[in-house]
């Protein structure tokens, strides 16, 4: 039988720390959010490994030290209102919601999605706002301090740009397997975007994201 907690304490510091996450906050969430409720159950036993858990409908959990680059990179305040796209599991919509005020968060699959409300009620989050379909024809309103995007875009597309406030940040992963970049876009004023890259990684794409055709002759 796994010991859970010993096998939590080792992915924090054999993957997560060794993988510059030395955020306090962004470490404490991680210990206390329980992955293996959110691992498929046939997956269990991975739940702390260091791979991509599959989930249904051709869908992955991240690793655990991407999902803990990600948190830190995004600085998330307590008061920070923020918007998910793509659900998967709900363990990510979890850590956001533990570190920020409110959570906006959009799958695709009526079944992830269906099942990420569970996990996530499971675990006490009471904060965060479920919606179906495709996050780029979705109408959203109002502005994000935090904006992950936890699927990658083959090419770079601005259509979640306009909803991230003034000094908000925004997580994105563009490129084609096997190497992408992982990207952090600061809303620096009204009109301009600071970008900066993170780490190389490898995700799969972002559904309803329709890649744009190679030029021919």
């Amino acid at each position: 039988m796994m010991d859970i907690e010993q096998a939590r304490i080792n992915m924090i510091k054999q993957q997560i720390r060794p993988w510059e996450v030395l955020d306090n906050d962004v470490l404490k969430v991680i210990e206390q959010t329980p992955r293996e409720q959110f691992v498929p159950e046939r997956y269990r036993k991975l739940a702390f490994s260091d791979l991509e858990i599959p989930l249904p409908q051709g869908q992955f959990m991240m690793s655990p030290k991407l999902e803990a680059r990600m948190l830190q990179a995004l600085q998330i305040k307590p008061g920070d209102r923020i918007l998910e796209i793509g659900t998967g599991s709900g363990y990510v919509t979890a850590c956001l919601a533990k570190l920020g005020s409110h959570v906006d968060t959009i799958e695709w699959f009526k079944d992830l999605s269906s099942q990420a409300q569970e996990n996530v009620k499971l675990v006490g989050i009471s904060n965060a706002r479920f919606a179906l379909g495709d996050a780029f024809q979705e109408r959203l309103t109002g502005q994000y301090d935090i904006i992950a995007v936890t699927a990658s875009m083959p090419v770079y597309q601005d259509t979640f740009e306009p909803f991230l406030a003034i000094g908000g940040r925004m997580f994105v992963v563009t490129g084609k397997a096997p190497v992408m970049q992982a990207q952090l876009f600061t809303k620096v004023d009204a009109e301009a975007l600071s970008r900066s890259a993170l780490l190389e990684t490898n995700l799969p794409p972002l559904m309803g994201l329709e890649e744009p055709q190679a030029f021919q002759l």
